[in-house]
């Protein structure tokens, strides 16, 4: 059921999307050919803990890391590992997040690493820029199937596909609460939004099919094609929304 948020929650909450979107930064900045997706998770680790919150991810329903780190056809929940070394041409997409005095925040970015092809750029772009296309209007009163109409609309006429077995969520006490935040659908559907409430919007994007294989945590794209990833916390204003998972620097 979708809550609305009292002020000094949602302080709380923009504490925690600050602390969640300058770990990304953080990690974004050290998302370079040769690190493994473990060193990321450490880095992220031990600067969410040096903010005095703690990730939200780690040890949630059994997952091993602090950040989820997605590399190429992997579209969501990759784990960290020592193992998986980034090479130049990959794309990374690192969901990440951390609860602050019960308040929780929730944000994801798909990283270049180092020069990669012309489609996996659009494809980063395209889904980054869903994103804000997807929130265009939305506000006291909107329904969640106008989001997911307008990223949908957005990512098929640049000739992608958005996933449908992932969806965005309610957050606030929780990671993860009602309702489902799709990114697909049709305007003027699903529940209706009022000012305070609280979402994740998180477009998930293929450069192929949408169609996917899910073997426990593993997600990936059913043909091998790329899939990038773009989240924000945000709470419906009277006449727009506020982006929670702003970069300390961008306030």
């Amino acid at each position: 059921m979708l809550e609305e948020r009292k002020p000094e929650e949602l302080e709380l909450m923009r504490v925690a999307g600050r602390i969640t979107a300058d770990t990304l930064e953080l990690v974004g900045r050290h998302a370079k050919p040769g690190i493994s997706t473990k060193a990321l998770d450490k880095i992220a680790y031990e600067y969410i803990i040096s903010k005095g919150a703690k990730p939200n991810f780690l040890h949630y329903n059994g997952f091993p890391g602090t950040i989820c780190t997605s590399i190429d056809d992997v579209v969501v929940h990759g784990f960290p590992r020592e193992t998986d070394i980034l090479k130049e041409g990959m794309i990374l997409s690192v969901d990440c997040g951390c609860v602050y005095k019960g308040w929780h925040g929730d944000a994801a970015r798909t990283f270049a690493i180092g020069k990669i092809s012309d489609e996996k750029q659009k494809l980063i772009d395209v889904t980054r820029e869903s994103f804000y296309e997807g929130i265009k209007g939305i506000k006291d009163g909107s329904r969640i199937g106008d989001i997911g109409a307008q990223v949908q609309t957005y990512v098929e006429k640049h000739g992608f596909s958005v996933v449908r077995d992932m969806v965005g969520h309610g957050i606030g006490r929780h990671l993860h609460e009602s309702p489902n935040v799709p990114n697909y659908g049709l305007r003027g559907t699903g529940p209706k939004l009022k000012k305070g409430n609280t979402i994740a919007i998180e477009p998930m994007v293929n450069a192929g099919s949408y169609k996917m294989k899910i073997n426990g945590w593993d997600a990936r794209t059913l043909d091998g094609s790329p899939s990038a990833h773009y989240e924000n916390t945000v709470v419906i204003t009277e006449d727009g929304v506020e982006i929670l998972t702003k970069p300390s620097g961008e306030d």
